[in-house]
């Protein structure tokens, strides 16, 4: 599963999402993307799920890029444990993800094979995506 290998800070604030992003929105790898519509929380599972079913389904053919990774720490308190405490331990890792935001780039293979690559995978996320290929 996808996580940091160090972090200057164990646990974080929520903070809010907002906008739309302005980092990696054109793409720089391959030809085709996935491209985010919506603001969500990815989770590190929802990211593992997508690059099985894309492999399974690319059978070794073409060039994968997972162009996000799951730094967030989020946390959560065990069940039934009172208030007060402190803060919960560190459960899973998010990508807060905002509309343009490329998530995948593949190369390699047709536009038709792309296309239901991609499919597959914006199946497995919580949010609205567009399939998106480079201008020649």
């Amino acid at each position: 599963m996808l996580q940091p290998k160090k972090m200057k800070h164990r646990k974080w604030h929520k903070g809010r999402s907002k906008g739309v992003a302005r980092r990696g929105v054109e793409l720089s790898f391959g030809s085709f993307g996935l491209k985010a519509l919506e603001t969500k929380w990815i989770t590190a599972n929802q990211l593992e799920a997508c690059k099985k079913a894309m492999a399974r389904l690319l059978k070794k053919k073409g060039k994968l890029w997972l162009k996000i990774f799951p730094y967030k720490p989020i946390t959560a308190k065990g069940s039934e444990v009172p208030m007060g405490g402190g803060k919960g331990s560190v459960s899973h890792y998010v990508f807060p993800i905002t509309p343009g935001r490329i998530i995948f780039e593949l190369d390699g293979v047709d536009e038709e094979m792309a296309r239901a690559v991609f499919k597959k995978a914006a199946d497995k996320l919580p949010i609205k995506t567009r399939f998106i290929k480079k201008e020649d």
